[in-house]
């Protein structure tokens, strides 16, 4: 009998439990929604520029759209303490709070990769070759897709990459602490060229 009333009150507990929870999510759904409300609004001026959802149009603009959280992230908290230059993203970056670049960096990565597509077999097979000696996947991981501080370079605009790639060879981008400048120190503009295809292709 006394079983029998102990598991009763271990029901009600859960029932109440339950309810709570329920409770919980009906009163805070139409805070969450205006959260994301709120993200998106932020969000559609960067699409100005990087296309919609991240999805860049513009073959010398990055596509935001599935790349890393962190990578994001501190790619923005650089334009704004001077650690990387740019006329356009460094006066939008001082005007955004840590909370919005976790935010909009958040959000972003959530975003279904875009697809890219290089036509040059030849200069898709040099640079794939050029990529597995150099070891890109050991940062990039496998199929380049990025992970934790290290981007997604995968179906990048093609124009971009030869453009950040040869930024960090000649020094003008440095806020990598030297890693990539090391991989591409000394390598020509023709090989650059090869491994952005490469690049590039990677769907």
């Amino acid at each position: 009998m006394r079983s029998m009333i102990e598991a009763g009150r271990r029901a009600n507990r859960d029932r109440s439990w339950l309810w709570c929870a329920i409770l919980y999510l009906i009163a805070t759904a139409p805070l969450a929604r205006a959260a994301d409300a709120a993200v998106e609004q932020k969000a559609a001026a960067c699409e100005a520029c990087h296309g919609p959802h991240g999805q860049s149009t513009n073959p010398t603009l990055p596509s935001l759209a599935g790349q890393t959280s962190q990578y994001i992230n501190e790619q923005l908290r650089d334009f704004k303490t001077g650690g990387r230059h740019s006329q356009t993203m460094t006066p939008i970056a001082a005007t955004l709070t840590p909370d919005d670049m976790q935010q909009l960096a958040d959000y972003f990565s959530q975003q279904t990769p875009m697809s890219s597509a290089a036509t040059d077999s030849t200069k898709i097979a040099q640079g794939k070759s050029i990529a597995d000696s150099s070891l890109c996947g050991m940062c990039h991981e496998a199929g380049l897709t990025g992970q934790n501080a290290i981007p997604r370079v995968a179906g990048q605009q093609y124009a971009y990459i030869v453009e950040a790639l040869k930024g960090f060879r000649d020094g003008r981008r440095t806020n990598d602490a030297g890693a990539m400048q090391s991989v591409v120190h000394g390598v020509s503009d023709q090989d650059l060229e090869a491994l952005a295809q490469y690049v590039a292709n990677l769907n």
